[in-house]
């Protein structure tokens, strides 16, 4: 049996650099890659990504081209810009043009298109039509070690941002759950997956920077986390949890009163910790970015090595 760290490698989210929730989980002869895309954030705090973040962008576009060269499955949890390539993508995004080459013989595993504002339904549509007939809708299905939940909704259900699909998979030995921008904002889904008794959680946690994050709306994630940490033997919360700084004191907290480690992404692949977009400001202060960067890369004038060269380790 692979190494767990073999097992499950997540490629893309907010404390590797990136916002999104991409991973790679390989079980038997299936090697199943979890939204595959990835955004940087295109404005925050007034200010474009920071050349660091945008050189992490560059490097985990690479390697979620590379995952696909190695993939029997893919699976579309939602379809916002942070998760799935776009045919439209801005610089900073996965785009129909880098993955069109790399889907024929694969399964494609897809939320349904109901309940979708007009963007989501383009997209949705669009993927279909680079899929093909790999694509199906997988909403409540099981297949071989695959199974799916009917549409969940993204953060509270009363919000205008739709639903999305957690995917459970059985490795043999241990349970693994994608639980996608769930936000842990409703009960209902924290049942479910503990009814799916994963071993393994990798979780969207609130978005503590945003001021809809009210004190009742804090608690009620806070104690559905607490509930997670408390009946699954590895917890990996992440993706908007990450995008401010207060982030890591909550997983530092949930650890502490949980009694166990609760991990960020970084951590549980051992790597370090890359929080750009909640350090925007500072990077910007430690390393200023010349005029008109951004046109000159989105134009081409800046070479991607040179990005990655000069960017790579800021922090």
């Amino acid at each position: 049996m692979l190494k767990l760290s073999q097992q499950i490698k997540i490629i893309g989210t907010e404390s590797l650099g990136v916002r999104g929730m991409c991973c790679l989980i390989i079980t038997g002869d299936r090697q199943v890659l979890i939204d595959p895309g990835i955004a940087l954030g295109y404005q925050r705090h007034g200010l474009l990504p920071h050349p660091c973040q945008v050189a992490r962008g560059v490097k985990i576009r690479e390697d979620i081209l590379n995952a696909m060269k190695i993939a029997t499955d893919i699976v579309f949890s939602h379809f916002h810009g942070d998760h799935v390539p776009l045919l439209h993508a801005n610089p900073y995004q996965l785009s129909f043009g880098q993955i069109s080459d790399r889907l024929d013989g694969l399964r494609i595993w897809a939320k349904s298109q109901d309940n979708f504002l007009p963007r989501m339904h383009c997209r949705a549509l669009d993927l279909a039509e680079l899929s093909g007939t790999n694509m199906k809708t997988a909403d409540g299905i099981k297949e071989g070690p695959l199974s799916f939940s009917r549409p969940v909704p993204h953060g509270l259900a009363e919000r205008r941002f739709g639903t999305v699909m957690m995917t459970r998979i059985d490795m043999g030995e241990q349970v693994f759950v994608h639980a996608s921008d769930i936000q842990l904002l409703d009960d209902i889904i924290i049942d479910k997956i503990l009814f799916w008794q994963p071993d393994i959680l990798f979780v969207s946690g609130p978005p503590l920077y945003l001021k809809v994050m009210t004190n009742t709306l804090q608690t009620k994630a806070w104690e559905n986390g607490l509930r997670l940490a408390r009946n699954i033997d590895t917890l990996i919360v992440d993706h908007h949890l990450l995008r401010s700084e207060q982030g890591i004191i909550w997983l530092d907290n949930m650890s502490q009163v949980a009694g166990k480690k609760v991990y960020c992404a970084a951590d549980f692949m051992n790597k370090p910790q890359l929080l750009f977009e909640a350090k925007r400001k500072e990077l910007y202060q430690k390393m200023p970015v010349p005029e008109n960067w951004h046109q000159d890369y989105e134009a081409g004038r800046i070479s991607i090595e040179k990005v990655v060269d000069y960017y790579n380790n800021p922090l």
